[in-house]
């Protein structure tokens, strides 16, 4: 076994004690960031799987590497690589891991990820070619609808013309009365049978919930409604749902929004909730603090997490004026969201990391994934201190422990 160690204390002088950075991974040379992941691989005990991923431009994985633990991410096996692209006759094969899950109802470990073959390796052709595949007990399967097949494999999506994906290591499933439910974003097709883009950002996609059953080692799945944004307020859609459990049985949806080629707008969080089991889902609104004043955000992932001390967190960038599409992409927070209301609580608020004296203001700190340490409690974050520069993205993976 090789220790991964604890090493180069990060954390910026300004932050409170309680929350502690530190390299989990170092880039291994200019020119190329590393993101990296940790998941627990049982319903009880230390065995985790770790996933690191080599970045050097946006949207595409050059490799990665998976280790594995027993000792709670102590120390890490070696290394083994595993090919996220190939050259193959009818283009470039990628793949895109999203990490691993444990159903809590029953301790099943599952894998998911998303891949196709992009004719010219141009990362937006993915929004025409992803797939979603799962691994369970060593067995691969894609997801499909019932009644679907290989090509149609959700209702709505072909193949070659439009697709549906895990946005980010933050679309977590939850488990909910004996299903899985798995949050999707869905790039929808216009009359014509192009995709779909009223907005006239860079992407458009709305957001959807996937819901699982099992059927011995497999899932059967059927799709809920879709979640579908004003493109005259979200210019990019509602992609990148995240979601947690309220009171009285109601799920929260929080997504990603965007004010990307029309900076007038206000650039908000969306939040939407359903009374169902998430197969119906109320109009999207902008998401509010407990006050009622809408949260301004940039278009970035977040993720809600719900902590064994029966709260939920929501982790993702809170912003100080109006951002512009993207960015700008710090500082990162985490808050409390009230469990009846489904609203954020100010007083709750902290910064995790911000941009710091003298660094390039292309700092990217999204990109993430959160969980909760079995020994400590912590919340465990995962996050890149990303700089995406012209002449090579550049950064090493973090682990920041969070006391809550």
């Amino acid at each position: 076994m090789t220790a991964i160690t604890r090493r180069a204390l990060l954390a910026a002088a300004a932050s409170p004690p309680e929350i502690r950075g530190e390299v989990f991974l170092r880039s291994p040379r200019k020119g190329a960031a590393v993101m990296a992941y940790a998941y627990y691989t049982s319903a009880k005990g230390g065995g985790m799987m770790s996933i690191e991923q080599r970045w050097s431009r946006s949207d595409t994985i050059d490799v990665a590497y998976v280790r594995r633990s027993n000792d709670y991410g102590q120390t890490w096996s070696a290394p083994v690589e595993e090919p996220t692209g190939e050259r193959r006759e009818n283009g470039m094969w990628r793949k895109h891991p999203r990490g691993g899950w444990v159903d809590p109802s029953t301790g099943r470990f599952i894998e998911l990820w998303m891949e196709g073959v992009l004719p010219t390796d141009d990362p937006l052709e993915g929004l025409r070619q992803w797939k979603l595949f799962y691994r369970v007990n060593g067995q691969t399967r894609q997801v499909i609808h019932e009644g679907g097949d290989a090509s149609h494999w959700l209702p709505g999506i072909e193949t070659g013309k439009n697709s549906a994906m895990l946005g980010d290591q933050t679309c977590q499933p939850l488990s909910y009365k004996g299903e899985i439910l798995l949050p999707l974003s869905v790039s929808p097709r216009a009359a014509d049978g192009s995709l779909y883009n009223p907005g006239g950002g860079y992407t458009y996609h709305d957001a959807a919930v996937l819901h699982g059953k099992w059927r011995g080692d497999e899932l059967r799945w059927k799709l809920g409604g879709m979640v579908k944004g004003d493109p005259q307020r979200t210019t990019r859609g509602l992609p990148e749902p995240t979601l947690a459990r309220l009171s009285r049985g109601r799920i929260l949806m929080v997504m990603r929004g965007s004010n990307d080629r029309k900076p007038e707008l206000p650039s908000y969080r969306w939040v939407s909730t359903s009374g169902d089991g998430g197969w119906t889902w109320t109009q999207p609104e902008p998401w509010t603090y407990s006050d009622g004043e809408k949260i301004l955000s940039p278009s970035s992932c977040s993720q809600l997490l719900t902590h064994s001390n029966g709260r939920i967190y929501w982790l993702g960038n809170l912003a100080r004026e109006n951002p512009k599409g993207n960015r700008p992409r710090y500082p990162f927070h985490i808050g409390e969201v009230d469990g009846e209301t489904g609203r954020l609580r100010r007083a709750s608020v902290r910064v995790i990391d911000d941009l710091r004296p003298g660094e390039n203001p292309q700092l990217t700190l999204s990109n993430f994934y959160a969980r909760e340490d079995r020994q400590t409690r912590e919340v465990c974050l995962h996050m890149t201190r990303l700089f995406a520069l012209p002449d090579g993205w550049e950064g090493d993976a973090m682990l920041y422990r969070i006391a809550v």
